[in-house]
């Protein structure tokens, strides 16, 4: 921006964007923002979001977690275990708390094991003479 503003005298703001890549539109915010910046001050931080007080504490997390890792439900859906568990009689949270927890640790994909294909390769089709190669997208 500071070279658009020190070229400008010079060939004009239209030519001086042009020339730099920038766009023009870029100048005008810019120049609004420091004229709103002067007259009320800089931003007033926020504070920090309060903690909700239904929040699950960190055993909770940790009980939610170690469940979804346990060798019983290593393989099974969030949806899968919150059901099963909802039949035992025991509620640790809701289905999307657990992709929730799964998510914070990195584990929130796919948990079954699943076959991984091979990349495919496009076949080449190579001719030395003629009529050595017959394919269906030949062209006439």
């Amino acid at each position: 921006m500071a070279s658009v503003h020190e070229l400008a005298p010079l060939v004009g703001i239209r030519h001086a964007c042009r020339a730099l890549g920038v766009a023009r539109d870029a100048i005008v915010r810019e120049r609004h923002r420091l004229h709103r910046a002067a007259l009320v001050g800089p931003p007033v931080p926020r504070r920090a979001r309060p903690r909700p007080y239904l929040a699950l504490d960190r055993k909770e997390n940790e009980r939610i977690l170690e469940t979804l890792n346990s060798k019983r439900f290593v393989d099974v859906a969030p949806t899968t275990i919150h059901a099963v568990l909802l039949d035992e009689g025991v509620y640790l949270g809701s289905v999307r708390t657990m992709y929730r927890q799964l998510a914070r640790i990195g584990a929130a994909g796919e948990r079954r094991r699943q076959r991984q294909h091979p990349n495919y390769t496009k076949p080449e089709l190579l001719a030395t003479s003629p009529n050595q190669v017959w394919s269906w997208d030949s062209v006439l």
